[in-house]
């Protein structure tokens, strides 16, 4: 009898530390949520890839955040070498382009207005708004397959995070299209939440200059007027191309594409001006529009964003705002103009 008892004691004993050691979706939820509520401040580098496109994309992302509201997402092209960046500190938020020496101020709730794959608290803020999220615990780590919170969800409503069971840190990032086809993915190489930071690390002119000193320099020191026309991949509801069009300026030339169709709209593309000497920061029409390659500015009928030195205009009476973003985040193809 006491055997039995003594067995079944230990039966007990086993199954309570088995229990003991996987999480249900709650606690491990609980965990991150009280992970980023501890941490006053962490640093993140990233790779990026887009699949949006004819070809996969790709993107090295590192991001700054010291609480309560100080950001700084730099994005820059692995190939193209294409550098942009996301900045808000006391002043705004602001979106700057290093090559161009320009920045633009939004009137905008960043990052708080949506999912942002690359922001740990958004990942968690996804996690712990989804009470549908499917957990599971693997390998010594979390995985959440989430709904996401992006404003235009329809493009990309699904997701899977998976974090690190030991740092609580996220490790790789997968958002989704509607049929589970991964469009975006994310992987982190370094998240420390012991980084610290001071208020001038978020300044404009600082960052500016930082990352000029990053740009690669031409050999000749001399621009080339060779740019690249590029052309959306995405088809929308038969939409094709009927007028292209080159117009003469008095910096180089403009090229209007026309397409028309069951919705009309037309990309207007053109080389910028050599950057100025001083920043030079202008207030933005709408909000921020994040395309991967290039953080944009959208409103209700239009999509501007810079590529490589040229201008991109995306205007449209009959585009919704998702088919916007679904034209410009397909802009790839290419012919030497």
């Amino acid at each position: 009898m006491k055997k039995t008892a003594l067995c079944l004691i230990m039966v007990f004993l086993v199954m309570l530390m088995a229990a003991c050691g996987e999480k249900t979706r709650e606690e491990a939820a609980q965990d991150l949520m009280d992970k980023v509520e501890e941490t006053e401040s962490y640093k993140a580098k990233a790779k990026m890839t887009f699949n949006t496109g004819e070809t996969p994309q790709e993107y090295d992302v590192e991001v700054w955040h010291m609480k309560p509201h100080y950001y700084r997402v730099h994005l820059k092209h692995a190939e193209d070498k294409q550098s942009q960046m996301i900045i808000r500190n006391d002043e705004g938020v602001f979106v700057l382009t290093p090559a161009l020496n320009k920045s633009f101020r939004f009137q905008s709730d960043w990052p708080s207005n949506g999912s942002q794959a690359y922001l740990a608290e958004s990942l968690v803020k996804d996690i712990q708004e989804d009470k549908e999220a499917v957990f599971k615990e693997q390998e010594g780590q979390y995985v959440f397959d989430t709904k996401t919170r992006y404003k235009h969800q329809q493009m990309f409503p699904l997701q899977q995070v998976t974090f690190d069971k030991k740092t609580l840190a996220p490790t790789d990032v997968k958002v989704k299209d509607e049929e589970g086809n991964v469009k975006i993915e994310l992987s982190f190489s370094e998240v420390d939440y012991k980084a610290t930071f001071e208020k001038s690390d978020f300044n404009l002119e600082k960052n500016m200059m930082g990352a000029q000193l990053e740009m690669p320099v031409s050999g000749d020191g001399e621009e080339t007027e060779e740019w690249a026309v590029l052309y959306p991949t995405a088809e929308i509801e038969g939409a094709a191309l009927k007028e292209e069009k080159e117009v003469k300026t008095d910096n180089g030339s403009r090229v209007i594409l026309t397409y028309e169709g069951a919705k009309n709209y037309t990309i207007i593309q053109e080389k910028l001006d050599a950057a100025p000497v001083m920043l030079t920061t202008s207030e933005a029409m709408g909000e921020i529009a994040d395309l991967g390659f290039a953080v944009g500015s959208m409103t209700e009928n239009s999509l501007e964003w810079t590529f490589n030195g040229v201008n991109y205009m995306l205007a449209s009476n009959d585009l919704t705002e998702e088919e916007m973003l679904e034209v410009a985040r397909s802009v790839q193809g290419s012919m030497i103009k």
